[in-house]
């Protein structure tokens, strides 16, 4: 057992940290109003003649006990889907909830959907996940807080736009059944990221992740 653990430990936190180091139901009932009155015996239940009702399963975050459970998929926004600076901008906020959303199920496909198979700080993230996830493993925390976003929309010579993102991230904690394998650190000092991305006919997609400061 304390040998398995400890390659987990060794297979966990030895990917790079995310970005490389770089960086809510009604319910409707029926009423057989109408008619003449009944001679149905009155202890029939009201619930017999009920519409049934769909209630959405509640959101649970991670914790030291277990994964979380029904963690709501992000929507990108119509603005984020535009070639415009308030386009671009839409969508760096989106991909950082795509990260989290990462982070808090394993399922990497929605940022990977928006990143260009060149962006080496987006495999880092991807196997970090993936390792985190492995088995019956999970990751507590790693959440990014966007505290805010700038471009000045200007084309670079390579066909990309620049767009900053100031930060701050939890720190990440691997579990498994009955077992912790370890926490990293995150950083609460704010640190400045850069998306470099290229707009196509399916939208915006990150080019390339960097950290400016941080």
């Amino acid at each position: 057992m304390t040998r398995t653990i400890a390659r987990r430990v060794a297979s966990l936190f030895g990917a790079g940290v995310l970005l490389g180091g770089l960086v809510a139901c009604s319910q409707a009932a029926g009423d057989p109003g109408g008619g003449s009155p009944s001679p149905a015996p009155s202890s029939v239940s009201a619930s017999a003649t009920a519409t049934p009702t769909h209630t959405p399963s509640a959101y649970k975050p991670a914790s030291a006990d277990g994964p979380a459970e029904n963690v709501p998929v992000p929507v990108m926004p119509e603005e984020a889907k535009t070639q415009s600076k308030e386009g671009l901008e839409a969508f760096a906020r989106y991909w950082y909830e795509a990260a989290n959303y990462g982070f808090e199920t394993g399922d990497v496909e929605p940022i990977r959907a928006i990143s260009g198979p060149d962006c080496a700080v987006c495999k880092n993230f991807y196997q970090m996940v993936e390792s985190g996830y492995q088995n019956e493993d999970w990751i507590v925390g790693g959440q990014l807080t966007v505290q805010g976003i700038h471009s000045d929309y200007v084309l670079t010579p390579e066909g990309r736009y620049q767009v900053l993102i100031q930060n701050i991230q939890a720190p990440i904690g691997y579990y498994g059944p009955g077992v912790h394998y370890g926490t990293r650190d995150g950083y609460q000092d704010s640190a400045v990221q850069m998306i470099e991305a290229r707009y196509s006919p399916d939208g915006w997609y990150a080019e390339s992740v960097v950290t400016i400061k941080g």
